[in-house]
């Protein structure tokens, strides 16, 4: 009795999956494909290179202090504030002071130096004439001495060898005064070069814009100080002609030979994102980084900003034109990647022969509708690509013919194809 119910079982069941198959794919509309096409296109056609860029001043000149102080003024004034964040400066503008107390004491205390050098050269000059008198003495007692000779009865050992020590003694002078005279001369240069340093550190106390620009980026406060003990300290940042701006492009190393000095650029900043942007490359750098194995070159492109829109340090989504073809006619990528079944090509005359020239780089095979479901192939030569479309040359394709560039699965009830029975489909109202 149990072999029968369980038979009787499996019976239901094998009947139950029937009538659901049946009804699932049965009795629904023999499923068909319908063609997707687009137009083939005429006209202009450009292939570019993508990059991210960051927008750069031409020239930034940093700023810095060669003296250590407290900083007591942004401009000319003490305690003034003239110079700040985006204040537009020329040569020579005043942008910040240092205290000047201890450097003025430093140039006072030079001056004095150099004043007691001086002096010291007169009393050298002083001395020295007095050695030279004295040494002209010494010698007419000596050239004396010597015509009167020892033991002639006017002059004694004794006398005569005053006469010669005294005249040598004499001699020794004049060579110590020379000797302190060029000394104290020298002192003087010294005393005098460190008047002009001290002069140079008062002046640097003044800190003044070597070029005409704007400032980006002010580093110190009204009362703080600068320590240039080790090296110069930053103070302000000033960009150059912010008239003129460059865009710097990480540009991938799989694309970079594509791109060469002179072409065109066009570019968006997420500040103006309605507005586009053109420059030109300047220079393509060879110093290449690595990030996680991936190499990239720094592109620069140089780009007009009379209005002054175009802020430094903004991110620039950027297209290089690498390339560029005036009126031909091209295809969307997919019309040349897509091919058909066996059962849906025709059986036509053999294809045409693919044509060559005319700035041909390639061949390659799209496919036209000739009813019945099925297609038929024309070879084209093939030419500039972009990431959409690809330039094709063929006697066969005129402007406004249809390429297949997909198909669509479709059934008499549902125009998204057949149902997967392995995935659950929610349950439908019996008309």
């Amino acid at each position: 009795m149990k072999s029968v119910i369980t038979w009787l079982v499996v019976l239901c069941l094998l009947a139950g999956g029937g009538y659901w198959a049946w009804h699932a794919w049965g009795g629904k509309a023999a499923v068909t494909s319908t063609f997707m096409t687009a137009p083939v296109q005429q006209g202009d056609l450009a292939a570019t290179v993508s990059a991210t860029g960051t927008l750069e001043p031409r020239e930034v000149v940093d700023v810095g202090s060669q003296v250590s102080g407290t900083i007591i003024a942004f401009g000319k004034d003490a305690g003034a504030n003239d110079v700040d964040y985006d204040s537009p400066v020329n040569q020579g503008t005043v942008l910040a002071r240092i205290d000047p107390a201890l450097f003025q004491a430093a140039v006072e205390q030079a001056t004095a130096n150099v004043a007691q050098t001086k002096s010291n050269v007169l009393v050298a000059q002083a001395r020295l004439q007095q050695y030279r008198a004295a040494l002209a003495d010494a010698a007419a007692d000596w050239q004396r001495a010597q015509k009167l000779g020892v033991g002639s009865g006017a002059l004694s050992a004794t006398q005569y060898d005053l006469y010669k020590s005294t005249f040598d003694q004499a001699q020794a002078n004049v060579g110590v005064g020379d000797a302190s005279l060029a000394a104290a001369k020298t002192a003087v240069q010294a005393a005098m070069a460190a008047l002009d340093t001290a002069k140079i550190n008062l002046g640097y106390c003044t800190i003044t814009s070597p070029v005409k620009g704007v400032v980006i980026d002010r580093r110190v406060n009204i009362g703080q100080t600068v320590a240039s003990s080790f090296s110069t300290p930053s103070l302000f940042l000033i960009a150059e002609n912010l008239n003129r701006i460059q865009v710097w492009a990480s540009v991938n190393e799989a694309d970079i030979g594509r791109i060469k000095k002179g072409d065109s650029v066009t570019f968006t900043v997420d500040a103006f994102p309605h507005e586009t942007f053109k420059g030109v490359v300047s220079q393509i750098r060879l110093n290449a980084t690595m990030v996680q194995n991936v190499v990239t070159y720094t592109v620069v492109v140089d780009t007009d900003n009379p209005k002054g829109k175009l802020l430094p340090y903004l991110t620039a989504q950027m297209d290089f034109l690498v390339a560029n073809r005036k009126n031909v006619m091209y295809v969307p990528n997919a019309a040349l990647r897509w091919v058909p079944r066996q059962t849906q090509i025709a059986a036509t005359a053999p294809a045409n022969q693919a044509v060559s020239g005319g700035g041909v780089l390639g061949h390659g095979v799209v496919w036209v509708e000739t009813g019945n479901n099925q297609v038929r192939s024309i070879n084209v030569g093939t030419g500039l690509a972009n990431d959409y479309n690809t330039q094709i040359v063929s006697t066969e394709i005129e402007p406004g013919m249809k390429v297949v560039v997909g198909e669509r699965q479709a059934g008499s009830s549902s125009a998204q194809g057949a149902v997967n029975p392995f995935i659950p489909q929610p349950f439908k109202k019996k008309k």
